[in-house]
């Protein structure tokens, strides 16, 4: 089963759950949101009822990003040993920031998106016109409820611009927040069907001119953090009435000079969470 949000016939955006090959609504809810104010209990009993409405084949709909209303996007830097040594070797000037993050208690967090600006499946991934070297970062997202409790998981594809961030770390929030940077997706797997986020494959796929060019398999296994640490960090100091997504980070970018090309796609795979698969663009306007 999958959460998620998606468009019928032309009519509004709407929630509702992706169970053996149909999407269903849910009943009495109108975004999203309204389910990560629920508790844990609650969002199961929620999905449940669901499974017995009349459902569509999936066919003849079209799956939207699974984030609506307030709810925000964020993400952790330097959760993996192998993002550790990306970060010193692109930013040889101060690299101890990474060494030094990487093994200390609080863990590197920042905001990504707000709802409106994340793409869902099929959508464009935006590659910055300033940036000479652009990389999707396929990483395990985690869905948060408004109590701070992982309720669900998906796939997120934190895009980032690698030679703006390695020339100064000061420049991250415009090296990852930028018009089609993030990209959520297909849907939302609640936490009670995922016994163990900690043993899920994760593969990214780039293909060029009908070529893949990339193609590479990790594991949360190799996670540095705990999720729940994550998630504790990010409500520690801060409010979310319609919960959160976090994405965990990543073990597996290209390696450097590799950058995204305008025409590529990509394709991440993590086990029991399905497929995202984005286009690439150029520039904030052909993401909008």
């Amino acid at each position: 089963m999958h959460l998620v949000r998606y468009r019928h016939a032309g009519g509004d955006a709407r929630p509702g759950i992706l169970e053996d090959g149909e999407v269903r609504p849910l009943a009495g809810v109108a975004a999203l949101e309204e389910l990560w104010m629920l508790s844990p209990r609650e969002l199961a009993t929620r999905c449940s009822a669901a499974a017995h409405s009349l459902g569509v084949p999936l066919a003849e709909v079209e799956l939207l990003a699974p984030i609506d209303g307030r709810t925000e996007v964020w993400a952790s830097g330097v959760t993996y040993e192998i993002s550790r040594e990306a970060r010193v070797e692109e930013s040889e000037r101060a690299a101890d920031i990474y060494r030094l993050v990487y093994d200390a208690e609080r863990p590197e967090l920042f905001f990504k998106a707000v709802s409106w600006k994340v793409q869902g499946p099929g959508g464009a991934l935006g590659i910055r016109e300033d940036s000479s070297v652009n990389v999707p970062e396929p990483e395990l997202a985690i869905v948060c409820n408004a109590a701070g409790e992982i309720v669900g998981y998906s796939i997120c594809n934190d895009c980032s611009s690698r030679s703006i961030e390695g020339e100064n770390p000061l420049y991250l929030p415009q090296a990852k927040v930028y018009a089609g940077s993030c990209a959520l997706g297909p849907g939302i797997r609640p936490a009670f069907e995922v016994p163990d986020p900690y043993a899920l494959s994760i593969a990214l796929r780039i293909v060029r001119d009908n070529t893949a060019v990339f193609d590479g398999v990790t594991s949360t296994a190799r996670l540095h953090r705990r999720l729940e640490d994550l998630a504790g960090y990010l409500f520690r100091g801060d409010r979310f009435p319609s919960g959160a997504v976090l994405s965990t980070g990543t073990c597996l970018v290209p390696e450097t000079p590799f950058t995204l090309e305008e025409g590529d796609e990509v394709e991440i795979t993590i086990e029991a969470l399905g497929t995202l698969t984005n286009s690439v663009v150029r520039g904030p306007a052909a993401s909008a």
